[in-house]
């Protein structure tokens, strides 16, 4: 059930895709409140998954992915419009690939991107990344940013309501940014206790290989 919470947003957002392409102040409204939706699910799956013991490694990483797939859908939907500029996707992308990567060799050797495990083992770095207030305000600030720039930019203007709500959508973006790439560094500082073991196996077993070809 929780994974399947945790899919179904992804669904939920392509359909909100579809309705903005479609520029009606109807449409944008019921995008705002299937993105409300969306962003509440992106709680419940966990919730769901602790109530009914469906934890699991695997449920972490479709919970990731899955918010990568919306948000990077969000950011390039926004900038297609021209609401927003084309660097923000650029770097959320960007930033979402490099610290995936690097998380997909630490699951390799038994950790995870957050809980009890985590592949994080700084103070600081657990703080920035793995930290349930570093988490929720990340998630809430994006959460507004992805509501509010509907609304912002919803056709009609909403009685006055979209210029009122501009200038707090378009700072909770940019905020949203800044906590991307600010997360994503200690995660790339970190790994390299992973990619270390790595690079020294690459350089015994290189060797080896020559030696044979020479016999």
């Amino acid at each position: 059930m929780a994974n399947f919470i945790t899919m179904i947003r992804v669904f939920f957002s392509f359909i909100v895709v579809a309705l903005l392409l479609c520029k009606t102040s109807a449409c944008y409204v019921a995008a705002f409140w299937l993105t409300a939706i969306v962003i509440w699910f992106d709680g419940l799956d966990g919730y769901v998954a602790r109530k009914f013991n469906e934890a699991s490694k695997f449920g972490a990483m479709l919970d990731i992915l899955c918010d990568r797939i919306v948000e990077c859908i969000y950011w390039i939907v926004f900038a297609s419009l021209g609401w927003i500029s084309l660097w923000v996707p650029i770097i959320v992308v960007t930033r979402g690939l490099i610290t995936d990567g690097l998380r997909s060799l630490a699951m390799e050797q038994g950790y995870t991107a957050f809980g009890s495990s985590t592949m994080m083992q700084t103070k600081i770095g657990k703080f920035i990344v793995a930290s349930n207030f570093c988490r929720f305000t990340y998630a809430v600030t994006k959460a507004l940013a992805f509501a509010f720039l509907i609304l912002a930019n919803t056709p009609g203007g909403l009685n006055g309501l979209s210029d009122k709500i501009s200038l707090p959508a378009y700072a909770c973006a940019y905020i949203a940014v800044v906590f991307c790439v600010v997360r994503g560094i200690p995660v790339v500082i970190e790994s390299k206790r992973f990619i270390a073991p790595m690079m020294a196996k690459k350089m015994t077993v290189e060797p080896k290989k020559e030696n044979d070809t020479q016999n």
